[in-house]
């Protein structure tokens, strides 16, 4: 049975699903107000479980860039959800992220993590993909950092969650990282050693992320004009979805916005992509519906944005380090943000009302609560 309005566990989730046809929307709402209820709406007209996430960069201790701490999102979340009523979500920690792999930076990251838990989190993504040894000689050997450093995060979890079930999701291979001749792609041999390896540890994840052809934000042509995202390698994913599959494991997809959704709706292999993350698409329609209803908060959003960026990104159009650099506003602005009228929260309600949707049925997740329902 569901508990009130407290986040549904990831594992639980994840098990349920396992077998289906079908992508778990995930959300990244850097700017909660408007988009947080629209979202639930889509989810609840569609009998559909949804996440709501977010990375370490975006909410932290300190709040990130989106000014949102653990503790005030996951309060934000459960109330929508209650306004709404639509108790059917996971609340799960994006790109926990290790990036140096010191003493240091693992303490500030369990910090964290003791936070999420405290908060109520019930799915977490441990990302250590940044530590790989390029003078290794073998997959084991490039990758042993990141096995261990996942091991130890995902054990520390484990302890604090004290015998409560939750999502787990980790990852092999760096998003969008590109070398000279584009895209450097995690391998089926990564995939597996990884994995291989983390089971031998006595961690056992519902998820692994790779890199595969995406990144993460809006993407730009040389002349700086945004464009749709068709750079993932749909081959690659399912040649690891199927290598994976002996594990009990699915793919999480990163980067997704911008990804045409008929693209999604025939290409994505459903089920094996199990979660589909989708964050900067829902700060775009921030942006767009506060241009055509506040223009004086747009503009003052813009003017900093550029005013702040614009020497550190020669070369580039306005509209692409708006684009690239705006989210950087967002904590600078909250309280401007959080205090945007009726009118104004109600257009974007409304808009990541039918977005939402239009991904839901994509990912052909309708009718997916019935399926979590029997698994309770």
């Amino acid at each position: 049975m569901v508990s009130g309005f407290e986040p549904l566990s990831g594992a639980t989730v994840y098990n349920a699903l396992t077998d289906q046809p079908l992508i778990i929307l995930a959300v990244n709402p850097r700017i909660n107000i408007g988009v947080l209820e629209g979202i639930f709406g889509a989810a609840k007209s569609m009998n559909s479980v949804v996440i709501f996430e977010l990375a370490r960069s975006e909410a932290n201790l300190k709040g990130g860039y989106t000014g949102l701490t653990p503790e005030n999102f996951a309060k934000n979340v459960k109330e929508a959800a209650k306004k709404v009523n639509h108790p059917w979500y996971i609340l799960h920690a994006d790109h926990t992220t290790v990036q140096k792999g010191t003493p240091e930076e693992i303490e500030d990251v369990k910090n964290l993590i003791r936070s999420q838990i405290k908060a109520g989190y019930s799915s977490f993504a441990i990302d250590a993909s940044f530590l790989f040894n390029i003078e290794g000689t073998t997959e084991h050997e490039q990758l042993q950092r990141n096995i261990e450093v996942t091991t130890e995060l995902a054990n520390f979890i484990k302890l604090n969650m004290k015998n409560k079930s939750f999502g787990l999701e980790v990852e092999v291979g760096e998003i969008g990282k590109k070398d000279s001749e584009g895209f450097v792609y995690t391998t089926v041999a990564e995939a597996t050693t990884y994995l291989e390896a983390l089971n031998e540890n006595g961690v056992f994840p519902n998820l692994l992320a790779i890199a595969n052809g995406s990144s993460h934000g809006n993407v730009y042509d040389e002349n700086g004009r945004p464009i749709e995202k068709i750079t993932i390698n749909i081959p690659r994913t399912i040649e690891i979805g199927e290598a994976i599959a002996p594990y009990n494991v699915k793919l999480a997809q990163h980067g997704t916005t911008g990804t045409p959704l008929e693209l999604i709706e025939k290409y994505f292999p459903k089920g094996m992509i199990l979660k589909c993350n989708v964050g900067t698409h829902w700060m775009n329609i921030v942006w767009d519906v506060l241009k055509e209803y506040d223009p004086p908060l747009y503009e003052k959003i813009w003017n900093w944005t550029l005013d702040t960026y614009r020497p550190k990104s020669i070369g580039k159009s306005d509209d692409q380090i708006f684009g690239t650099d705006g989210k950087y506003a967002i904590k600078n602005f909250y309280n401007d943000l959080y205090k945007i009228d009726v009118e104004t929260i109600e257009a974007i309600r409304a808009t990541a009302f039918n977005e939402a949707t239009k991904f839901m049925e994509a990912f052909n997740s309708r009718d997916s609560v019935e399926i979590v329902k029997k698994a309770l």
